[in-house]
């Protein structure tokens, strides 16, 4: 059918400040539910899915090293947030009826599954939507890195972000009206641009496996449907330039 979508396996990464909806910090309970209705979308089309969640609604690394505790213990403190909002995600997702499993790369068998590679894909076989926590596993590294990488561990065929903004802008759209938008872009000009919307090791990482990365607005409703089946506003990050078009 021409309407089904062009992913078998896709990685999506949600950050943390994506959780908090209008409030200042934590879990915004109408904000999971309605991810919980995109993602059950995507995954009544039959697309197997995995997340990958940030922690910066609850602890984010750097801030704590900014305020003096040493950075290593920080961004560990920022890894356990990611699975709380893992676990939060999870209760919603099975409270839908989507049979989910949340994988931490620091392993808390009692209340959830260690990260192993070949026991996530059998997951996402068998049609199960799993949240990997706990980032990389390791200091100084971003979930965004771990998204990368676990996409191309996976052997997804799409990581996408959403954030708040529904695309990639040369500057902060919030703070400067002018920016320009892209509706696609190379990895290349992301990392000679120094464009941010991920860090420079995801970006990397994606490209040298052939891994395109969608960015779009996760606060628009039905959002992550549209982009899966390449619809909406969105910017596609590839090995193509901007001004090679479609």
């Amino acid at each position: 059918m021409a309407d089904d979508p062009p992913y078998r396996r896709v990685l999506l990464k949600l950050s943390g400040e994506a959780l908090m909806g209008a409030q200042p910090f934590g879990l915004d309970g109408d904000t999971l539910r309605r991810l919980a209705r995109d993602i059950a979308t995507v995954h009544a089309d039959g697309v197997e899915l995995g997340l990958v969640v940030g922690g910066g609604n609850i602890f984010r690394g750097v801030g704590g090293a900014a305020h003096g505790i040493e950075r290593a213990s920080a961004d560990f403190m920022g890894m356990l947030a990611t699975v709380i909002n893992a676990i939060a995600l999870q209760g919603i997702l099975e409270g839908a009826g989507i049979a989910t499993r949340v994988l931490s790369a620091i392993p808390m068998r009692t209340v959830c599954e260690p990260y192993i590679r070949r026991r996530a894909i059998r997951h996402m076989e068998k049609g199960r939507v799993i949240i990997c926590a706990g980032g990389t596993g390791n200091p100084f590294f971003t979930t965004d890195t771990a998204a990368s990488l676990r996409a191309a561990e996976l052997g997804c065929d799409a990581l996408l972000k959403g954030t708040q903004v529904d695309g990639v802008y040369s500057a902060d759209p919030k703070a400067d009206p002018s920016a320009e938008r892209f509706d696609r872009l190379s990895y290349q000009e992301v990392l000679s641009r120094d464009l941010r919307v991920m860090d420079a090791s995801a970006v990397s990482l994606a490209r040298e496996n052939g891994i395109p990365i969608l960015v779009f607005s996760v606060h628009n409703p039905g959002a992550l449907g549209d982009v899966v089946r390449h619809r909406g506003r969105f910017t596609i990050i590839s090995g193509r330039r901007s001004d090679e078009g479609e």
